[in-house]
């Protein structure tokens, strides 16, 4: 019996040299003997191969990102990438824009931005990019009820749709579900653009961001816009982008958002939008559109 154990004991040992020269010879970088400064040249340390640690994903950068701004806004400190706030109707001269003019909005969820864009003659032109202070969930569409996920889409907002007296300072619902969340059988409600920085499910501004983006909203459609466009994207649509996240379960679907990206890239106009058969069908607008379309639903004259 003492010298099978003795046998055991021997093939273990044997094991974990083996295991160990394998290790070396896999990795062989794992004894790092560059010293760190101010550390002595005949310092070592282990650097652990990947096998042992998780390689961050881009989650992880956008989780970092959330913390990150939301620590900011803690101290009442604007974020990084905030418009002068005090100077709004001197911006507005700056570029030739009136308050009350036509708006559009695109969100960009990666690059944590909200875009403002004004009519101005025939066109739109882009007056203010603000940080977003806070989203929820992943890069993709909102599915289901609590899923606290940020939706993406193409989304129309009325007056009915604004909240002056929001627990989160000033809010507008951007009607999800619209027509094409609800052909495919997704639901969720008060899905909002507001103030504060906490999100679950909604595009979190800060309070004095939100303050600005609400008078121009308001200006907007007092002024006669009967509604105005949201777009809300996953990142920028360029090629690079969709490179990148070319392995994502979410490509067919966002294929179709860079149509209506697209689109207004091209005739800085908002683009109609109508679903047709589970899709978003785009169509140029006309060339006096104020952005006010409603989106539609069917396939006739597509």
């Amino acid at each position: 019996m003492k010298k099978l154990m003795r046998i055991v004991v021997a093939v273990c040992i044997a094991a974990v040299a083996v295991a160990g020269l394998a290790y070396v010879w896999l990795f062989p970088d794992v004894f790092d003997r560059s010293p760190r400064p101010g550390e002595p040249p005949s310092s070592h340390r282990i650097v652990l191969p990947p096998i042992f640690w998780r390689i961050p994903t881009d989650q992880d950068a956008i989780n970092e990102e959330i913390i990150k701004r939301a620590s900011i806004a803690m101290t009442g400190a604007p974020l990084p990438g905030t418009p002068d706030l005090s100077d709004l109707a001197g911006r507005l001269k700056a570029q030739g824009l009136t308050q009350g003019a036509p708006i559009f909005v695109r969100i960009f969820k990666r690059e944590f931005e909200l875009e403002l864009w004004m009519k101005k003659g025939k066109s739109f032109e882009r007056f203010a990019t603000y940080p977003i202070c806070n989203w929820s969930g992943r890069l993709g569409p909102k599915m289901v009820e609590g899923d606290r996920q940020s939706p993406e889409g193409f989304y129309t907002v009325d007056a009915r749709a604004l909240n002056p007296k929001s627990n989160y300072h000033r809010s507008f619902n951007l009607g999800f579900p619209n027509a094409f969340d609800r052909a495919l059988g997704r639901t969720g409600s008060f899905l909002m653009v507001h103030g504060a920085c906490a999100s679950v499910g909604c595009y979190a501004m800060t309070n004095p961001v939100i303050e600005e983006i609400w008078t121009l909203v308001e200006a907007a459609l007092r002024s006669g816009q009967r509604r105005f466009h949201v777009h809300v994207f996953p990142f920028r649509m360029t090629e690079e982008n969709l490179i990148h996240y070319r392995e994502m379960p979410w490509m067919e679907f966002w294929q179709n958002l860079k149509q209506g990206y697209d689109a207004f890239e091209t005739a800085k106009l908002p683009p109609k939008v109508s679903v047709c058969d589970g899709r978003y069908a785009i169509a140029l607008p006309s060339p006096n559109s104020v952005g006010s379309e409603e989106i539609t639903t069917g396939c006739a004259g597509l």
